[in-house]
């Protein structure tokens, strides 16, 4: 949240109505409760944008990625059309920019039960390789996802060498 507030976006928290939030200073946006998909947010992301006719588009980021920073953020909001990030051989579809005119699309690809990767993949966005995005810092770590024990291990022990 503070590196979207950072970025001067116009930050919102999407989740489904069951999910438990701290309080929060920025709207939120309700998913529904099925299909249980990552779809389902970017879309209720889309439509939340599509009533502000100033929007055209979101960057959407996984609330599992804390390394994430306002360079980035604002670097991908001022891009064209959708863009998604690729360290390696790998997509990375949670820290993404998507389309409010892609949204129709988005919507059958999830009727279809695409990936996220295969669903963004149908928009022919454009690819930010790890070098370009390396001029914000180490990209691994800015795409760094918290999905299990391990993976928070390793993230408050680079959160403590930046402490020290």
């Amino acid at each position: 949240m503070r590196a979207a507030r950072d970025a001067r976006l116009g930050a919102i928290v999407v989740a489904k109505r069951r999910t438990a939030l701290p309080p929060l200073d920025v709207p939120v946006v309700y998913e529904p409760e099925e299909p249980s998909h990552p779809l389902c947010g970017v879309l209720a992301a889309l439509g939340f944008a599509a009533a502000r006719p100033t929007v055209d588009a979101v960057v959407a980021v996984a609330c599992d990625m804390p390394f994430v920073t306002a360079p980035v953020l604002a670097w991908l909001a001022e891009l064209d059309g959708p863009v998604m990030l690729r360290l390696g051989a790998r997509d990375e579809p949670l820290l993404a920019r998507w389309t409010v005119a892609d949204a129709p699309l988005l919507e059958r690809a999830l009727a279809e039960g695409l990936s996220m990767q295969a669903a963004l993949g149908l928009l022919a966005p454009a690819i930010v390789a790890e070098p370009e995005l390396s001029r914000f810092g180490d990209a691994a770590r800015l795409c760094f996802n918290v999905n299990d024990p391990a993976d928070l291990r390793t993230a408050e022990g680079w959160l403590v060498a930046d402490a020290g």
